[in-house]
């Protein structure tokens, strides 16, 4: 059995909730938990948007498009989703990050996205 890493976010709080409508992270426990076998660092709580499911799909990962047969509806704008932290930089690379929720965010994510980068994309 996976056993998680500490539930801490990225402000060395206790790690709160992403989304459970759609139901999101690595554990499909609504929150952004990691573990060694987490090997995408599904750690950064995002809120999606057009432009980044876009690219996203462009790039091979379709987050978009409606998998039933996984219990997948697919996501839309506005929708929070536990994003790869790599995915993440990648996507503030190329100018289209999405806003991050970072009491949602996994101290993990900081291991991968420079922790002045996710405050930069932070809700308010």
């Amino acid at each position: 059995m996976m056993k998680k890493d500490p539930s801490i976010n990225v402000l060395g709080e206790p790690l709160q909730p992403c989304s459970a409508d759609p139901v999101t992270g690595f554990f499909r426990d609504a929150h952004c938990n990691t573990c060694p076998e987490d090997q995408g660092s599904h750690t950064v709580c995002a809120v999606m948007t057009a432009e980044f499911l876009a690219l996203s799909k462009y790039l091979g990962n379709d987050l978009s498009t409606p998998r039933p047969e996984f219990g997948f509806a697919g996501l839309k704008a506005g929708d929070h989703w536990c994003l790869c932290a790599a995915r993440f930089l990648q996507a503030h690379d190329e100018g289209c990050a999405p806003m991050v929720n970072l009491v949602a965010t996994h101290k993990g994510a900081a291991e991968i996205v420079p922790l002045d980068i996710l405050k930069k994309y932070a809700l308010a």
